[in-house]
Order: structure tokens, then C-alpha cells, then sequence
């Protein structure tokens, strides 16, 4: 279904297809719309579940490095500097990390590194922290470095059995992410239910200590702007997570839990749709109101919006 539409001058000149799923804290469907139970690429959504599976191996990281772990960062400064804490606390070298060198996602610190005549690199690219926990929970484990990321390695095995309890579902197909890293495929209602999972397991667990990582340091997760951010710092009890090709999930301490597919990958319709949803559950914070009408520029002016659509906001008020 039309889930957002993109308003300039005030005519809709895009729209963007998708899909959503919302539990209730006992896990009950609340919504749904679209496509919520065919397979997916959850791509960085799936990092919280990655980390805990590190965790449960052993893997011994403060709240700051435990958020990078399961991180998106931006490779901003502070982010560069704590993964190489956790590559060191390994007693590694960053040039041992295999994830796809990239740009820092944060502009200015990308533009920094340009003037600075640096390259696209392993350690600047997103997915650091993941990977140099990757290989700090190898070394632990007394598993092999330099295959971590072949599907077959134990590392990977764990992290597949981890991510298919959580939600409640095989994994029945493996892929690649951009990182380069192995890919779990789930249904959208699965990445829901892991969320919900995570949020509630027990006090001291590995996945409860992921989910207080992430609401305690949510910019080492994604970034200090970012909009994951913006959200986790604005709703107590509240965590979550994006993921390429427009992918997000949240959920809260009570156990509801949201997950949003655009399917176009279009990620300026994931945090509008996210918020119309969390404000469909019943959640009030002058954040969504933010959200839910992100500004379409022209020339540093605002011209229009993007906002849900009418049919999701019809859908959400049945």
C-alpha cells in the first residue's frame, strides 16, 4: 500500500509503497499493512540481534563499544576512536577488519577526510564496530579471524541461530550485506518479534544489555543527528534500529514493538512512516510530530513535506 507521499508546492509529485507491522506488548498483531509476512533483507536492522549473539559468546564490552557493536555509526570522531578500543582490547589490528571500505556517513567528518586527501576505508565505513566486535568474539572463542565473515564460520552459525529464536522463525535464506558480512533474511512480523524479544528479555541478559546500550548512547548506534537517534532520546524505553534499503524496527521495555519495510529503499519515508505508526499505537511525543512532516527543500527553502499517506493514517485509526 501507499504508505508516504512526497508533497512540493502542494501537489503530490511521489509516493512511496510499503509496509508495516505493530505487536502489542503480548505480542498480538495491534496493525499490519502490506507485505508483513514474505521474506526480507532486514540489512542493519538485524545488528542489535548480531551483537547479542556476540554477547552471549562472551563478548565483554562496556555500554558505549556494546552500542557501536551493534552500530550503524557515522564515523564521527568519538566513533572512529571506541572502535579502535574494542580492536585493541582484542589485541588486533585494524587492518584485520573485512567490511567494505566507505566514506564516514556524517558529512562533515566525510568532507574532513576529503580535505585531509584520505580514502574510503574499513575503519570509517559503518559497519566497524560490528566487525571489530566480529573479531574480538572470535579471539575469545579461540575461532579462526581471518574466515569470520564465511557463513559457515561458528561465529556466523551463532549469529544465525541467535537472530532465528529471536524472531521466532528459521533462517532459511543467507545473503550478503553491503558489508560484506553474512545476511539473514526474515519476515517483516519476524524483525518485529525480535525486537519485541530483545526489549524483553531478562534483566542481565546478553540482549537486555544490547537494548540499555543502545537507549543509553543512542548516537554511538547510529550517529549524533541522526534521526535513530533523535527517537530514542525522545521516547524513554525506547530502542531501535534502521537498515539500508529503508528498513526500521523499535521496540519498547513493555514489549510493543514496530517494524517498517519502504519498498522502494527510499530511506526519506522511513522515519515519516515509523513515526505515524508509533503515534497510531497510541504514543504521544512532540518528536513524531517532527518526523512525521520531514521538509522538502529548494534552494535551503521549504517547499514542501513529506508525510504518510492517507491510507495509512485510515489504516492506523481503525
Amino acid at each position: 500500500m501507499i504508505v508516504a507521499e512526497v508533497v512540493r508546492s502542494g501537489l503530490v509529485e511521489s509516493r512511496h509503497h510499503g509496509s508495516v507491522v505493530a505487536l502489542r506488548s503480548d505480542g498480538t498483531v495491534a496493525f499490519e499493512a502490506g507485505r508483513t509476512d514474505e521474506l526480507m533483507f532486514p540489512r542493519s536492522a538485524n545488528k542489535p540481534a548480531q551483537a547479542a549473539a556476540m554477547a552471549r559468546f562472551g563478548l565483554q564490552l562496556d555500554d558505549k563499544l556494546l552500542a557501536l557493536a551493534a552500530a550503524s555509526h557515522s564515523g564521527e570522531d568519538f566513533h572512529l576512536k571506541d572502535v579502535r578500543r574494542i580492536i585493541a582490547g582484542a589485541g588486533l589490528d585494524e587492518a584485520m577488519l573485512q567490511n567494505t571500505p566507505d566514506w564516514p556517513l556524517d558529512e562533515q567528518s566525510r568532507h574532513a577526510a576529503i580535505r585531509r586527501g584520505d580514502e574510503p576505508s574499513s575503519i570509517t565505513a559503518n559497519c566497524s564496530g560490528k566487525h571489530a566486535a566480529m573479531l574480538a568474539t572470535c579471539v575469545l572463542n579461540g575461532w579462526s579471524t581471518d574466515d569470520y565473515l564465511d557463513p559457515v564460520h561458528p561465529l556466523q552459525q551463532a549469529i544465525a541461530e541467535t537472530v532465528g529464536e529471536l524472531a521466532g522463525e528459521p533462517i532459511s535464506h543467507t545473503g550478503v550485506d553491503g558489508c560484506g558480512a553474512p545476511l539473514f533474511a526474515l519476515t517483516l512480523t519476524g524483525l518485529a518479534r525480535m525486537f519485541r524479544a530483545m526489549a524483553l528479555a531478562d534483566t542481565g541478559s546478553a540482549e537486555r544489555r544490547v537494548v540499555q546500550a543502545i537507549q543509553r548512547y543512542p548516537e554511538y548506534v547510529s550517529g549524533t543527528i541522526r534521526d535513530e537517534a533523535k527517537l530514542i532520546r525522545a521516547i524513554p524505553g525506547l530502542f531501535g534500529k534502521g537498515g539500508a534499503e529503508a528498513v526500521y524496527a523499535v521496540a519498547f521495555d513493555d514489549g510493543r514493538a514496530v517494524a517498517v519495510k519502504i519498498d522502494d529503499g527510499g530511506g526519506r519515508a522511513r522515519p515519516v512512516v515509523m513515526a505515524a505508526a508509533l503515534r497510531g499505537m497510541g504514543v504521544d511525543a512532540p518528536v513524531l510530530d517532527e518526523l512525521m512532516s520531514t521538509p522538502v527543500l529548494g534552494w535551503a527553502r521549504r517547499v514542501g513535506e513529506i508525510r504518510p499517506s492517507a491510507d495509512l493514517l485510515g489504516r492506523l485509526a481503525e
